[in-house]
């Protein structure tokens, strides 16, 4: 079960550090405006699955704690 965690630490680590490389590229003055768009997407895409996770991971401490 701690494995399971520690995967699903690591991929909610990797969503939030691509999230952050995407918001590095919406601050670019050079971005045109259809790939603002685009990486908008797919960093709200990151988030949203982010915060999936830490929603498991907190029923998980949850379920432990009922015990």
């Amino acid at each position: 079960m701690s494995d399971t965690i520690k995967e699903e630490e690591l991929s909610f680590e990797d969503k939030i550090k691509t999230a952050k490389e995407l918001l590095d590229k919406l601050i670019d003055p050079e971005i045109t405006l259809q790939t603002s768009v685009e990486v908008y997407k797919n960093g709200m895409k990151e988030l949203e699955e982010a915060q999936k996770l830490l929603d498991e991971a907190k029923l998980q401490f949850e379920e432990l704690n009922q015990e």
